[in-house]
């Protein structure tokens, strides 16, 4: 194959004449200016390397020869081309395009590149772009291909994040319309509140309603400005304070323009790296005859916060809402926040069990009288308590009180008293759960030890060296376990 016949293959023109009709998109400007000096050795590795894989064809379509610039074609197997029908090389979807190129190659127009599938050993097939191209007017036919793989792996990345893309997008969409349903359709009145500028973003019908004004009125007005001056300063205060902290307690305040008394609420939440409240109003509790709460509440509240007993209110399932200060003190918890919607049973002295107990026994009866347990403090103090609890399902919302009193001091053991050992059955089985297992059998073993000591004593009108020889103990032994006991009067050593 001559220089100017290989730089044809590459689609070039090595003639003078041919410069004017030659387009700058298409073909190089004056390739025979600085390309006619190649040897055909040197224009046939151009050929090899500008292409993955290059095969020189017959007038028959047979593969006379072949060059590989793709070590991993090279590595298919496809060496063994040589020699056989291009057509054949193919698979049968492809057939119709290799006799296309053939045909191809023999026009003057630009080549013309089709998608050829190869098949391989492992059963897939690999996409190779090809385009032909006549060698003068009666020579060999070279046909260059561009191995694909690479380019239909990325377009299979491409589909597979598109498609991804839109089942997220449908999810997204089904969710906001969830969303929206709910936001519409909720008796609750809720608002959402952009945290940086305090403007109402979204309002829902119930809010509209509570609030007196419609929605268009009160989307990009500031919430706090909806309430009279009291409320606004509330309002401002436990905004901030969610901002700061992520929680705050409920504020009650009256509408600006003669509405209801509100109780409000926040919660703060992110979207698209911005800030937002989810506030919820409510109309404030009432007294019983339709007003608000008396004074007489007030110091009901304060009374209960101040008592010396520990008191606790519960949800059904025993989650704690509120407590007062001695119940925190009781469990040496810091603060009431540390301890809202965590279980009672975590500081209780049977974890699982008492609270079950009391709860099923407020569900059988609807009260419990001086139920006793242990507590146990948040840094390992435990107290004997007594336990009373109530069920309340006629308020708002379904509760339970507990009071819980010390009740360790009038327990604790007097100073002339050796030992507190349990003098019964049913004594010993009342500290299950209150002291380790290990400690309860030392404690039966005591108690068993104590009372057969007693019953020789007795039946030997307190002879101890009688007794002493009945419990199979030397004098001194039983001497040793009367001190123990505090038993007998060991004044006098003397036996009788």
């Amino acid at each position: 194959m001559g220089t100017e016949a290989c730089l044809t293959a590459l689609g070039m023109s090595a003639t003078v004449e041919q410069r004017s009709t030659i387009t700058a998109a298409d073909h190089f400007r004056v390739p025979a200016q600085w390309l006619s000096s190649l040897s055909e050795d040197q224009a046939a590795s151009l050929i090899a390397a500008a292409a993955d894989v290059t095969l020189v064809l017959d007038d028959e379509g047979i593969i006379t020869d072949l060059a590989f610039g793709s070590d991993e074609l090279s590595h298919e197997g496809y060496a063994s081309w040589l020699g056989q029908p291009w057509i054949e090389t193919v698979t049968s979807d492809s057939r119709a395009k290799v006799e296309a190129l053939l045909r191809d190659a023999d026009t003057k127009r630009s080549p013309r590149w089709r998608h050829i599938n190869h098949p391989t050993a492992r059963g897939d097939a690999v996409p190779v772009q090809y385009a032909t191209l006549r060698v003068g007017k009666h020579g060999p036919v070279v046909a260059m291909g561009r191995d694909l793989r690479n380019v239909a792996t990325l377009q299979r990345r491409l589909v597979e994040a598109q498609q991804s893309m839109e089942r997220e997008y449908s999810r997204l969409r089904s969710a906001e319309t969830r969303y929206r349903l709910l936001f519409q359709v909720a008796a609750e009145a809720v608002a959402i509140v952009d945290a940086d500028s305090g403007r109402l973003v979204e309002v829902n019908p119930a809010a509209s309603k509570i609030l007196g004004r419609s929605v268009r009125e009160l989307v990009g007005q500031d919430l706090s400005t909806l309430f009279d001056r009291g409320g606004r300063k509330s309002v401002a205060a436990m905004l901030a304070e969610v901002l700061a902290t992520g929680r705050a307690d409920d504020v009650s305040a009256a509408c600006d323009n003669g509405g209801p008394r509100l109780k409000v609420s926040a919660s703060m939440f992110r979207q698209e790296k911005s800030a937002y409240l989810l506030v919820r109003l409510a109309r404030a509790e009432v007294g019983s005859n339709g007003s608000r709460p008396t004074a007489m509440v007030s110091t009901l509240l304060t009374l209960v916060e101040s008592a010396p007993d520990g008191f606790v209110v519960t949800d059904l399932a025993g989650n704690i809402l509120m407590a007062n200060s001695a119940f925190l003190e009781l469990a040496q918890m810091p603060s009431q926040q540390q301890i809202k919607g965590e279980s009672l049973s975590r500081w209780l002295g049977r974890p699982g069990v008492d609270l079950s107990v009391l709860l099923d026994t407020l569900r059988e009866h609807g009260l419990v009288r001086l139920f006793a347990t242990s507590l146990h403090g948040e840094f390992g103090s435990s107290v004997d308590v007594e336990i009373s609890a109530v069920s309340v399902s006629g308020a708002e919302q379904a509760c339970v009180g507990f009071t819980l009193r010390n009740v360790t001091p009038r327990l604790a053991p007097e100073a002339s008293t050796p030992l507190d050992l349990p003098r019964s059955v049913e004594q010993l089985t009342a500290l299950v759960g209150r002291v380790p297992l290990k400690d309860l059998v030392r404690e039966s073993t005591d108690m068993i030890e104590r009372l057969c000591i007693e019953a020789a004593l007795e039946l030997t009108k307190d002879n101890r060296a009688s007794a002493a020889e009945m419990l199979g103990l030397s004098r001194q032994s039983l001497y040793v376990k009367l001190r123990r006991y505090g038993l007998g009067d060991l004044s006098s050593d003397s036996d009788r």
